[in-house]
């Protein structure tokens, strides 16, 4: 059950990273990034299916198999979307992005394989929550505000930084409502970061740098999570000098990746 576990954990990366290239290849150079503009887009909307797709696999693939090994198959979405990124861009990736890709890809995974498991049941209290959303919707405003003062490469990194944190406060909250300690109004209130991560995610997507934004993404989601889980609901951080190198590891890379990444066009915004 643990090899096919992984195989199905593999196929929803791939899933995911195809559903994430269409989306930026939509999205890219923009000069209409909105949610409205892409949602009469077919391709975009092509992407989202897949992502949800490979979201779907990645749960069956937990429920079949311990999450050390289904895990590290989620992080290989990064080396996957790449070079599908550039086949939409009609490019090849360069050696060069790809072994920065790989060098996130490996701290992620040792970063992912640190974190303690939680024991129990997840509780947050009213107060929790609004202390969940106002802590992530301020670190998104000024990350945002952030990104128009650098570089197109720094633009897209922190706009996909703020994706990220948004959605880690969304994986908090529903965390929350799975394990029923929750309130009927935590429901009505999962939707606000939701899609507020969505928008500050095509904002990073229309930058360019797809590299760097989904990158930028996959750090700051699940980073995001274990911060808000140990300020919030009282779980354990991992310890140690191995988390410190692993992070600094998957930042490395993400550097390497701003400056290997090229600033994808589009011809056919028309």
């Amino acid at each position: 059950m643990t090899v096919l576990a992984a195989a199905i954990a593999l196929v929803g990366s791939l899933f995911f990273a195809l559903g994430a290239a269409l989306q930026q290849f939509e999205a890219v150079g923009s000069a209409k990034p909105g949610l409205l503009a892409l949602l009469r887009k077919p391709r975009w909307l092509l992407g989202g299916a897949s992502i949800v797709a490979g979201g779907g696999l990645h749960i069956v693939a937990l429920g079949l198999g311990p999450l050390t090994i289904v895990q590290p198959m989620g992080v290989a979405s990064l080396l996957f979307a790449l070079p599908l990124a550039a086949t939409l861009h009609g490019r090849k990736p360069s050696r060069r992005e790809l072994a920065a890709a790989a060098v996130v890809a490996a701290g992620l995974i040792v970063l992912v394989l640190l974190v303690p498991e939680s024991e129990g049941p997840t509780y947050l209290s009213p107060d929790g929550v609004l202390t969940l959303l106002g802590v992530a919707g301020v670190a998104a405003v000024l990350l945002w505000a952030g990104s128009n003062a650098v570089s197109p490469a720094g633009r897209a990194a922190l706009l996909a930084t703020s994706s990220g944190v948004l959605y880690g406060a969304t994986a908090t909250l529903v965390r929350v409502l799975v394990d029923g300690a929750w309130n009927w109004w935590y429901l009505l209130a999962l939707p606000v970061p939701a899609l507020l991560a969505l928008v500050m995610l095509q904002r990073a997507y229309a930058v360019g740098h797809f590299g760097v934004s989904f990158a930028s993404l996959q750090i700051a989601d699940p980073l995001t999570a274990v911060a808000f889980g140990a300020l919030l609901l009282g779980e354990p951080l991992p310890t140690g000098i191995a988390p410190v190198l692993a992070a600094a590891l998957t930042a490395a890379g993400t550097v390497a990746l701003a400056r290997t990444s090229p600033l994808e066009a589009r011809n056919d915004l028309a």
